[in-house]
């Protein structure tokens, strides 16, 4: 693994703009087609019409909220230090996958090694909590031994 915690960061919150960005622009496409619906003589497909665009806007708004919150919680995660147990910010290297606990991103590929990026809430990370290496999680009924803890 040649790559470091906080360039793993930085991509994470690439990952996390890049959903703001796009749901900013489907909010206002959203936006745009709600404002061209023209009133017809049918009254109640006007109505309609309106109404699933702002449930789509409401809906893309809750999930841009949503990104936001998770871009400024990552932001805010010091990944600089190398960890004596694992906690929020940890790269941990186990036998065929590695988890980085920074935001609840999923599986990415990098540098053709297999990475897990998980919210710190989430069930995995909370077992791996306060671990050290050598020590073993079970999940899902699976063991898994960390290997190197960063």
């Amino acid at each position: 693994m040649t790559f470091s915690k906080n360039s793993l960061k930085d991509r994470c919150i690439a990952v996390i703009q890049a959903r703001i960005d796009v749901l900013a622009t489907s909010i206002a496409a959203a936006q745009a087609a709600a404002n061209e619906e023209t009133k017809s003589s049918a009254g109640d497909k006007y109505e309609t019409g309106r109404a699933m665009n702002q449930l789509e806007k409401d809906m893309l708004t809750r999930q841009l909220a949503e990104n936001k919150r998770e871009l400024t919680a990552m932001m805010e995660i010091d990944c600089s230090g190398i960890h004596a147990e694992v906690a929020v910010g940890s790269l941990i290297r186990c036998a065929d996958v590695s988890f980085f606990i920074l935001g609840g991103l999923g599986k990415m590929m990098v540098e053709d090694e297999t990475l897990f990026v998980i919210s710190p809430n989430a069930p995995l990370a909370r077992s791996f909590m306060g671990k050290v290496k050598g020590e073993r999680v079970k999940f899902n009924s699976r063991e898994i031994e960390i290997l190197e803890l960063l």
